[in-house]
């Protein structure tokens, strides 16, 4: 297994904060280093990396591991680090299939699982768990909010999402909130790399937009595909298809779409610009929504270290569930069943300078709660 202290990771030696603890407070990193998605789970990597050497805690040690991205091996990765009671507390994973295949078992063995990214409706409702927290949004929250907005311009969209937990709960939460007709409805292959076909549907279908969730690779061929096909139909998505991932690859095709998210780099606060200035000092890039939520997720473990040993369970989850840190996206604290409260932004694709990002141009939700949390117990 690949540990890696904090301190060490980066080559410096760090001054000691928070509580002191006997032996190292060890995090079970498991998220996508390799294979498609890589640069999802890189920036998630390192911008968890990057708030535990900012801490200076140095009773922290990282446990990484690649799963590459395979539901088999990440639950064998879980296993390994789980081998008696060695990690206690994990996070990493941005696919649901994935956090659908990891987390149930894990949280059933005690273990505490902190979600960076995936957000599958399955965990939000009936079988939440006190030991799950999502800090990042339960899968619907941002299509929501693209339903909501679309509702504005256009009555007749199409939409399409690959056929994977995350891609259900995005159409799911987008017609949840959308007054129009759909033209179409297409639930495309995961890792899918040819549109053809999807573009040819569109182009037929008499639709006047396109709400498509395709996230890395996916997003990227399709645009680019979709770009070239002259179609010409406006397109509008969540984050996760116009992101810092994605849109050197998409290039000025995606200029002017609209999409859906919960932080964006020139969100007005200070812990938002201190971050986005940090990472880009550290990596020479500026960091994702992906990164983002992973930060928030180490600020959120390091705010609990402070207040609680890992030793007593009840009240490290209670000093999690408290939230008491300064999240990148301003307000955020937890509902009853651990998935966030936040505001959801509607964002545009600018240039900066030579460089694509997105801007805020309006607040879709404010203080938004998940449609599941009504089923859960906590």
């Amino acid at each position: 297994m690949n540990r890696i202290l904090a301190a060490s990771l980066f080559g410096l030696a760090l001054s000691t904060s928070g509580l002191a603890h006997a032996e190292p407070v060890k995090i079970g990193v498991i998220t996508t280093l390799s294979g498609g998605g890589a640069g999802l789970g890189i920036d998630t990597r390192d911008a968890f990396a990057l708030a535990i050497k900012q801490s200076g805690n140095t009773d922290v040690e990282l446990v990484i591991e690649d799963d590459a991205p395979k539901p088999e091996l990440a639950v064998q990765l879980v296993e390994r680090m789980n081998q008696g009671r060695e990690v206690g507390r994990m996070t990493g994973i941005i696919w649901s299939n994935l956090a659908m295949a990891v987390v149930p078992n894990a949280v059933a063995q005690d273990v505490i699982y902190l979600s960076p990214n995936a957000g599958p409706s399955a965990l939000a409702g009936a079988n939440c768990n006190a030991n799950y927290f999502n800090v990042a949004y339960q899968n619907d929250n941002f299509h929501e909010a693209m339903g909501q907005y679309a509702n504005t311009d256009y009555k007749n969209t199409f939409i399409l999402a690959p056929n994977y937990p995350a891609g259900k709960d995005a159409l799911t939460g987008f017609k949840r909130f959308y007054k129009g007709t759909l033209s179409g409805e297409v639930y495309t292959q995961v890792g899918q790399t040819d549109y053809a076909a999807e573009i040819a549907q569109i182009r037929a279908s008499g639709a006047d937009s396109v709400y498509f969730f395709l996230p890395g690779g996916m997003g990227i061929a399709f645009m680019k595909q979709y770009a070239q096909s002259g179609v010409g139909i406006p397109v509008m998505g969540p984050s996760f298809s116009f992101d810092q991932d994605v849109l050197p690859a998409v290039g000025d095709a995606a200029l002017g779409v609209k999409n859906s998210a919960s932080w964006s780099p020139d969100l007005d606060n200070a812990a938002s610009k201190a971050f986005v200035e940090s990472f880009k000092a550290e990596y020479d890039r500026l960091p994702s929504i992906y990164a983002a939520q992973s930060w928030d997720t180490a600020n959120l473990i390091l705010s609990a270290l402070s207040k609680a040993s890992v030793k007593d369970k009840d009240a490290f989850r209670a000093a999690l569930k408290a939230a008491d840190f300064k999240s990148v996206r301003g307000e955020f604290a937890f509902n009853n069943n651990n998935h966030p409260i936040q505001n959801i932004y509607v964002r545009e694709v600018v240039k900066d300078g030579d460089v694509l990002t997105n801007r805020i141009i309006g607040t879709a939700f404010e203080h938004h709660k998940d449609a599941y949390a009504e089923q859960c117990g906590l």
